[in-house]
């Protein structure tokens, strides 16, 4: 996007000679307040509005130079409460666009099919209707549909706004796990920072009137805000959120706090606690069960009831330092329990470890810009290339969060 305006006849600037140089086969997201152009940017990308100024580049070519249905047909677009035809299952809305670019009936329902299965839809779905399903089922078609026809660009205009905090999150991990399979280059709106923070390679945070505040990775967002606004925007916590960056693999794990439900009193005495005040009891396979006292154990066999809660584990390795905090500081103990993938207890770790893992990481953190650099206006490369920039990493850290 090349100096991009949107004025309305009445004089109402949305947008202000914005310039983003949006990166192939990665997620940028558009956030900022109401009435700061969000909605409108996405929209002249496909030319649902017009710009006023400026240019919009496709590969390198104006996308006014496309007819305007040809452009739209080789962008996805998916809407809040998913905007489906009532009238069709969920199979045929799904075929859509595939049947508009001329496929057969049964080629495009063949298609249909194959992506209700990569969003995480039940085949038997297929021939209901929208309103038999739920909302985050409803929020899944309008994805499979927009990825019909295989398109190279995907918009989204906060998708998942209208539906619970528990089925949005679940919506946001499948969105991150179908980008890992197919590598769109998808551009999304959102006004909630948290999600455009998990979900963004790049991050646009818009002022009210359209214009640019900041153009960055997530990380370097949340160390490093532009301005006053930005910080604002970011809220009081954004150094809770920057953990989501740093992973918990380097995070020291004891075992010696962990025995099984059947351990011996000379075995449970003979344990290292590392300081822990109780230890962790493991069923036979090794998954948690809860914290007892030494003394507790050896009493006898153990009562499941009797147990401390251990809160909930965390993975480790995969999930991030922010995470294994949370976990720690929902654990009656103060102790985060790790897991690995198959939930089996690999260790137990401390509130104090858990911070001392911080602060190196930020020390780290604070070594590598120094010796990078930023840019000097806070943009982080916004240009005027349109969509057809290269790739921008900026999530060293994505799959720990």
């Amino acid at each position: 996007m090349d100096a991009v305006t949107k004025r309305y006849p009445d004089g109402t600037v949305a947008v202000d000679r914005l310039s983003l140089d949006i990166p192939d086969g990665a997620i940028t997201v558009l956030v900022g307040p109401s009435g700061c152009g969000k909605t409108t940017t996405l929209r002249m990308i496909n030319r649902m509005v017009e710009p006023s100024e400026g240019r919009i580049l496709i590969d390198g070519v104006d996308s006014r130079q496309q007819p305007v249905n040809t452009l739209r047909r080789s962008m996805g677009y998916v809407i809040q409460n998913a905007g489906l035809f009532q009238h069709r299952t969920i199979v045929d809305n799904i075929a859509t666009v595939p049947r508009l670019l001329g496929w057969n009936k049964a080629k495009a329902r063949d298609r249909a099919r194959e992506l209700m299965e990569r969003v995480g839809l039940d085949a038997s779905l297929a021939e209901r209707y929208p309103y038999q399903l739920s909302g985050g089922q409803q929020q899944r078609v309008g994805v499979a549909r927009a990825l019909a026809a295989d398109p190279p660009v995907l918009l989204m205009d906060e998708p998942f706004s209208a539906v619970d905090p528990v089925v949005r999150k679940g919506l946001q991990d499948e969105l991150l796990r179908i980008q890992d399979e197919l590598g769109k280059t998808i551009v999304f709106v959102t006004h909630d920072i948290d999600e455009a923070v998990k979900l963004g390679t790049m991050v646009a945070v818009l002022r009210t009137g359209g214009r640019l505040a900041q153009y960055a990775p997530p990380a370097e967002l949340l160390s490093d805000p532009a301005d006053a606004f930005v910080e604002d925007f970011l809220g009081a916590d954004r150094g809770i959120r920057r953990l989501s960056f740093f992973s918990s693999a380097g995070l020291d794990l004891l075992t010696g706090p962990v025995v099984p439900a059947g351990a011996t009193a000379e075995e449970i005495a003979a344990r290292d606690t590392g300081g822990a005040p109780r230890l962790l009891v493991t069923d036979p396979e090794g998954r948690p069960l809860g914290w007892a006292g030494p003394d507790t154990l050896a009493a006898g066999p153990v009562d499941a009831a009797r147990l401390l809660s251990y809160g909930r584990p965390f993975v480790a390795g995969r999930d991030s330092l922010r995470a294994a905090l949370d976990c720690a500081v929902l654990s009656p103990t103060g102790w985060a329990v790790a897991v690995d993938d198959t939930g089996r207890v690999t260790g137990v770790v401390s509130q104090q470890a858990i911070g001392d893992a911080i602060r190196t990481a930020h020390a780290a953190g604070a070594k590598t810009e120094g010796a990078t650099g930023a840019e000097p206006d806070g943009t982080a490369g916004a240009g005027t290339d349109g969509m057809s920039g290269p790739g921008t990493d900026g999530t060293a850290a994505k799959a720990a969060r």
